[in-house]
C-alpha cells in the first residue's frame, strides 16, 4: 500500500533533487541569470536599510571597474577583450545599483532596463569559447571516477584543471603502486574514454613525485600548419639554438656545444628541414666553422655551399674530410695541453669546427673508414669543439647501432617513423615504453628531442625553410663566413682551407688570396669578374666559370660578390648563377 502524502513528498523531492543537480550541471549557463537575481536582491536590501547609500555604490563600482581593467589578468582574465567585459559589466551594474537604491528596484524603468541589459551582457558570456571549453572539461572531469575504472586506474582522481588556448590539461594523483608509465600504455583507452580525436592526449611525468603525473588534450592542433622560420635564433655556438616550437607555444632551445647530435626519421618526415634550421643557425655564427657530408651528390647540403668551409660529395673525400679532421682535433688537444688547458673555447679567433653528415647511413655501408673516424670524433671532440651532427632517413641496426657514434649523441632528434622499434633505436632503448612516440607524429617536420633539459616527450614542429629562404640566408652570411684557426690550418699541412668542389669545379689559387688581399693580382681580378658579369648570358654565369675567369678561390668570388650585390651591381639569377645587374 502507498499512501498519497507519502507519495506527495516523494514527488517534491525528487522534483527539488532534479532542479538542484540541472541547476548545479548548468550553473555556467544559469550565471547571467543568477547574477541577476542576486543584483535585485542586493539593490532590495539597500533600499530597505538606507536610500542614502548610492555614493557608496558608486564609489565600490567605480574602483571595482579600474581594478579589472589593471589586474584583471591576475583574476584569469587573459585578454583586454574579456577585461572591458568585464569592467563594462560592472559599471553597468553599479549604475543601477545607485538608482535603484534611491527609487527602488521595481521603480519604472528600472526592471526593463536590467532585463535588456542582462541579456546584451549574457550573449557573449554564453558565446565564449573558453567558458565553453571551461565546462566541457568540468562535466568531462565529473566523471572521472568511471573513466579511471574503465581504463584501469581505479583509485586516481584529478587535483586541478586549467584550460588554456589549444586545449586542456590536468594533474592526476595516481592511486598506491601507479606510475605515469601505466597511464602512458593506457594512452588509447583514455582517448576512447575521454571521446578525443586519435593522438589528442599526451602524458607527462611530473618529476616531484612518482605518482603523479599531466593529462594534457590537445583540442586544436597548434602545429596543423607549418611554422616560418624567422630567422637565426643565435649569434655564436655557445648560445641555445632554437629548433622549432613546442605545443604549448615555448620555444625548443638546445644548445650543441660540446654535443653530438642525431637526427632521424624516416622521408618525407622533416628531416631535411631540420638540417635546413640548424644551418640556417650555424651559418649566423662567426665562431663556427663548418664542414658538409653529403653522399646524395651536394642535394642537401650543396645550397648552403656558401657557407660551408669545405663539402664532401663523394665516399672518398668523406674520407679525406674525416681524417683531416681527427688531424685538426689531434693538432688541437696537443695546444691544449700544452697550455694547461682542459677545453677550446670557440671565438672568431679560434672558431669551434662543426660537421655536418646527411644520410649517415649511406656512410655507414659505402666508406668503412670514414665511419670508424668518426666514432674517433664522437669519442675525442667534446673538449676541443669538434662537433658531429648526424642525420638520416634509415636508422637501421647496422647504421645506428654499432660504434661509438650513436652512444655519444647527447641531443637525439626523431621525427617521424614507420616502426615502433626504430623509436628505440634512434632515442635510446626503453624510450618507446616511456611514452616516447615518435612513429604517431602525424605531420612533416613534427619531431620529438631528447637532451640535457629535455627529458620530457613533448611533441614540436621545426621551422619551414623554403629554398628561397636556404639561398637568400647562404648568400647572405656566405661573404662572413670564418677560416679554420693557425693551429688547424698548420694541421693539415696547409694554410688553406680545401676547396669545397675539387671535382666539380677547376683548381683555383690558393684561397689565402681572401677578401683582403691586395696588389695588381686582386685589382686584376676585380676587372676579370666584372666583365664576366657584364657578358654574362640571361641565366647568368655560374661560381665555376668566374672562379676559371678571375683565377681566385670560391671564399674570395664569394665575398666579391657578396660586396657587389649590396651594391645593387650584381643579382643572383639562381642557385649559383650571376650576372650584373645594369650592363652598360
Amino acid at each position: 500500500m502507498i499512501l498519497l502524502d507519502d507519495l506527495d513528498r516523494d514527488l517534491v523531492s525528487l522534483v527539488v533533487e532534479f532542479l538542484a543537480r540541472a541547476g548545479w550541471r548548468y550553473r555556467s549557463e544559469l550565471a547571467p541569470i543568477t547574477t541577476t537575481a542576486l543584483v535585485v536582491v542586493a539593490d532590495w536590501v539597500l533600499h530597505r536599510h538606507d536610500p542614502r547609500w548610492w555614493p557608496h555604490v558608486l564609489v565600490v563600482t567605480t574602483a571595482a571597474t579600474v581594478a579589472v581593467l589593471l589586474l584583471g589578468s591576475r583574476a584569469g582574465l587573459a585578454s583586454m577583450p574579456e577585461r572591458v567585459y568585464a569592467a563594462v559589466m560592472l559599471l553597468l551594474t553599479g549604475l543601477w545599483l545607485a538608482v535603484a537604491t534611491v527609487r527602488g528596484p521595481l521603480a519604472e524603468p528600472l526592471p526593463v532596463l536590467l532585463a535588456v541589459c542582462g541579456l546584451l551582457g549574457a550573449v557573449p558570456w554564453w558565446a565564449h569559447r573558453r567558458r565553453r571549453a571551461r565546462v566541457r572539461v568540468e562535466r568531462t572531469l565529473a566523471a572521472w571516477p568511471e573513466i579511471s575504472r574503465a581504463v584501469g586506474l581505479t583509485g586516481s582522481r584529478v587535483q586541478s584543471a586549467v584550460v588554456d588556448a589549444w586545449g586542456w590539461r590536468a594533474r592526476l594523483a595516481l592511486a598506491r603502486g601507479q606510475t605515469p608509465e601505466d597511464v602512458i600504455a593506457k594512452l588509447p583507452a583514455l582517448e576512447s574514454a575521454l571521446g578525443t580525436r586519435r593522438g589528442a592526449v599526451r602524458i607527462l611525468p611530473i618529476a616531484a613525485k612518482a605518482n603523479r603525473a599531466e593529462l594534457r588534450v590537445i583540442a586544436t592542433d597548434p602545429h596543423a600548419d607549418a611554422i616560418p622560420w624567422r630567422g637565426p635564433s643565435i649569434a655564436s655556438m655557445t648560445e641555445p639554438l632554437e629548433l622549432g616550437v613546442f605545443e604549448d607555444g615555448t620555444p625548443v632551445r638546445v644548445s650543441f656545444l660540446r654535443r653530438h647530435a642525431l637526427l632521424a626519421g624516416i622521408a618525407g618526415s622533416g628531416k631535411s628541414g631540420g638540417v635546413n634550421v640548424i644551418m640556417g643557425n650555424l651559418a649566423a655564427c662567426p665562431d663556427t666553422v663548418v664542414w658538409g657530408v653529403d653522399l646524395k651528390r651536394g642535394m642537401e647540403l650543396g645550397p648552403w655551399a656558401s657557407c660551408l668551409d669545405r663539402l664532401a660529395t663523394t665516399p672518398g673525400e668523406a674520407d679525406a674530410l674525416l681524417a683531416d679532421a681527427a688531424a685538426i682535433l689531434e693538432a688541437r688537444a696537443d695546444w691544449l695541453a700544452s697550455r694547461g688547458k682542459r677545453v677550446w673555447e670557440p671565438s672568431p679567433e679560434f672558431p669551434a669546427l662543426v660537421i655536418v653528415i646527411d644520410e649517415y647511413a649511406e656512410l655507414a655501408e659505402e666508406s668503412p673508414e670514414a665511419l670508424g673516424q668518426a666514432d674517433s670524433l664522437a669519442r675525442r671532440g667534446r673538449a676541443v669543439a669538434v662537433t658531429l651532427i648526424a642525420a638520416t632517413q634509415r636508422p637501421s641496426q647496422r647504421a645506428m647501432g654499432h660504434g661509438a657514434v650513436r652512444s655519444q649523441m647527447d641531443i637525439r632528434v626523431s621525427f617521424r617513423v614507420r616502426e615502433r622499434r626504430d623509436v628505440d633505436l634512434i632515442l635510446g632503448q626503453g624510450m618507446l615504453a616511456a611514452g616516447w612516440h615518435a612513429h604517431t607524429l602525424d605531420q612533416p617536420g613534427k619531431f620529438l628531442v631528447s637532451a640535457p633539459g629535455h627529458d620530457i616527450p613533448r611533441r614540436a614542429r621545426g621551422a619551414l625553410l623554403t629554398d628561397a629562404t636556404v639561398q637568400r640566408t647562404a648568400t647572405h652570411y656566405g661573404p662572413y663566413r670564418p677560416r679554420l684557426d693557425e693551429i688547424s690550418r698548420t694541421a693539415l699541412g696547409t694554410a688553406r682551407t680545401p676547396d669545397p668542389h675539387p671535382e666539380d669545379e677547376p683548381d683555383g689559387p690558393d684561397d689565402s688570396d681572401g677578401p683582403d688581399a691586395s696588389g695588381d693580382k686582386t685589382g686584376d681580378a676585380d676587372t676579370a669578374l666584372w666583365d664576366a658579369l657584364c657578358q654574362a648570358p640571361p641565366d647568368g654565369a655560374s661560381v665555376a666559370e668566374l672562379i676559371t675567369v678571375t683565377g681566385m678561390g670560391r671564399r674570395w668570388i664569394y665575398y666579391r660578390l657578396g660586396e657587389l650585390t649590396r651594391d645593387g651591381r650584381a643579382v643572383q639569377m639562381s642557385r649559383g648563377r650571376w650576372r650584373a645587374h645594369h650592363i652598360t
